[in-house]
């Protein structure tokens, strides 16, 4: 199987995406639910309120997931220079998302969440803002589209 994290064999990523996660392993004391099976090297847990925006820019080699432990996001995205439109689909608990390189994207939390981030890149600020690039896909005074 293919994982998100992995290029295909003309170099690609996968687009974002909501991504299915593999059944849970359970039995009498509970279950245990794999997240990722990629190497990743920075996992961090974001807390963020409702009615407030993250992201608004696009990573040049990194590439994360993001695991919904609780609340919701809507989810902004479309590739870097693309003539397309934004798209949008919105994310809940459980819910795996998927970003990869060079795709703007923006999260504006519809309420009180916490997200795991798993990325491929460290995530010490100087390693992460190397690699961004700001973009303004929605504005975080009025959460309007303006891409």
């Amino acid at each position: 199987m293919k994982l998100t994290g992995e290029r295909d064999a003309a170099g690609e990523y996968a687009q974002s995406k909501r991504v299915p996660l593999e059944a849970a392993h359970a039995d009498a004391r509970g279950y245990i639910q794999a997240l990722v099976n990629v190497p990743v090297h920075n996992v961090s847990l974001i807390e963020s309120k409702k009615g407030t925006v993250r992201s608004n820019h696009y990573h040049k080699t990194d590439w994360h997931y993001m695991y919904v432990i609780s609340g919701a996001f809507d989810y902004y995205f479309r590739r870097h220079s693309s003539p397309d439109g934004v798209q949008r689909f919105s994310a809940t608990k459980g819910d795996m998302v998927w970003t990869p390189p060079m795709e703007e994207h923006t999260t504006v939390f519809t309420e009180d969440t916490v997200i795991l981030a798993l990325s491929l890149l460290p995530r010490d600020q100087e390693a992460y803002e190397s690699d961004v690039v700001r973009v303004t896909l929605v504005d975080p005074k009025t959460l309007q589209l303006v891409a």
